[in-house]
């Protein structure tokens, strides 16, 4: 068996992003924390996460973050399969995070997207079957993206 086990990120401060993934996943918490030299700089970190996956965020980081908007290579988003999409909207929201695109309807899932304070983008996607060869059907979105600056949030 394969699997992702965590995915490693640099930030420039780590708390207001794992603010964001706490509110996200209530039920996830910090697994650990230290600190140590990354090159020639001292920098902190932290895992957030459960027994099994996890992500690091690590300190620190300098320049810019890759526009999420461009072509530029680098991360576009990382995504999560949840259970109760409006849930976690409204939790997040609540904190004053904000629905940064509504995916397209879909008749087997539903995707919004937020964008974190260090500047990576997170996916949330609630699938609407188990069957695989509708939660997984490409095509059949109708509609378009629908960015929070369009003041268009459809569902």
């Amino acid at each position: 068996m394969m699997r992702l086990e965590h995915i490693n990120l640099v930030v420039k401060e780590i708390e207001p992003t794992l603010n964001f993934l706490l509110t996200a996943f209530p039920e996830w918490s910090v697994r650990g924390s230290g600190s140590g030299e990354w090159g020639s700089t001292q920098r902190c970190w932290i895992h957030v996460g459960n027994d099994d996956y996890y992500i690091t965020l690590n300190d620190k980081a300098e320049g810019k973050i890759r526009d999420i908007n461009g072509v530029t290579p680098g991360v576009a988003h990382i995504a999560f399969v949840v259970d109760d999409l409006a849930s976690l909207i409204e939790r997040l929201t609540e904190k004053g995070f904000e629905v940064e695109i509504y995916g397209r309807k879909h008749p087997f899932r539903q995707t919004v997207y937020f964008n974190a304070p260090s500047g990576f983008q997170f996916e949330f996607i609630q699938y609407h079957s188990d069957k695989p060869e509708e939660k997984n059907m490409y095509g059949g979105e109708t509609g378009e993206l629908n960015f929070k600056t369009r003041n268009n949030q459809s569902k």
